[in-house]
């Protein structure tokens, strides 16, 4: 046992049963998070990244393999996690604070009126509690998302991709959001993101997986300083620590490409 460890992944393995077959996305993946730290994981499309937070998060259960978040393995899912999609998925009938409000419906919980107001302050949508979705922009959805997730005080976050469908400039806002939050609360975050830069900008650990299955490739920490800023990603070491992990992903294709040329060729006699 480690009590510093918020999340542990060992050797995490996910196929899947399809109309054309068995489909194996993960293979004996390992993963740690201690306390507090913000984690990120990269890899090409289909390399079973959404699929693993899935799993961490008690939705889709492991072929093989355990997940434990402080020390108890996941057979369910669990109150103490906070889950953030690509897409915000709140409730088109419901107002913002509708919204918010839903998950302590589900877990028969009151709300504490004050958290959520300083939340939302925090995250400029003090005023539109009464809005519903279709009055709000796309980053103030993913915003209402993000509140929505941390009102009920989860110890781990768990992000996928929540911010692939906004445009630069907003992602941008929206990453100096998030680590205000993070540095503020301190919650333990796991992040998958196709976006390299933002991997790096973000994180204090970045896991690469290799193609599908999804495999553990390299694992990068992060030496920038803290807190981090926008002026950070014009510097040439931040530059060169992004062209690592680039270059560690695109090995990984290569190799599987060529794995699969070779594969073609023997079958082809």
């Amino acid at each position: 046992m480690n009590p510093e460890l918020a999340l542990s992944i060992t050797s995490a393995s996910k196929t899947f049963d399809t109309a054309h077959g068995s489909l194996h996305a993960l293979d004996d993946v390992n993963l740690e998070a201690r306390r507090g730290e913000f984690v990120s994981i990269v890899g090409p499309s289909g390399c079973g990244k959404s699929t693993l937070l899935w799993a961490i998060a008690g939705l889709e259960p492991l072929s093989s393999g355990i997940v434990k978040v402080h020390d108890e393995e996941v057979s369910g899912t669990r109150r103490d996690l906070g889950l953030i999609f690509q897409d915000a998925n709140l409730l088109p009938w419901r107002t913002l604070i509708g919204n918010i409000h839903f998950p302590f419906e589900i877990m028969h919980k009151s709300p504490d009126p004050d958290v959520i107001a300083g939340l939302l302050e925090s995250v400029g949508l003090n005023g539109f509690e009464q809005h519903y979705p279709h009055e709000l922009s796309g980053g103030m959805q993913q915003r209402a998302s993000i509140v929505r997730a941390l009102a009920y005080d989860p110890e781990l976050l768990l992000l996928d991709e929540p911010f692939a469908a906004l445009d630069a400039f907003t992602r941008d806002e929206m990453n100096l959001m998030l680590l205000d939050i993070w540095e503020r609360t301190r919650k333990t975050v796991l992040f998958v993101t196709h976006q390299i830069p933002e991997a790096v900008f973000l994180s204090d650990r970045v896991y690469v997986l290799k193609p599908r299955p999804g495999r553990n490739s390299h694992v990068f920490e992060i030496d920038l300083p803290r807190p981090r800023t926008l002026s950070m990603t014009t510097d040439p070491h931040f530059f060169e620590v992004v062209g690592h992990v680039k270059q560690a992903i695109y090995d990984d294709a290569h190799l599987e490409f060529g794995k699969e040329r070779r594969l073609a060729a023997e079958s082809l006699g």
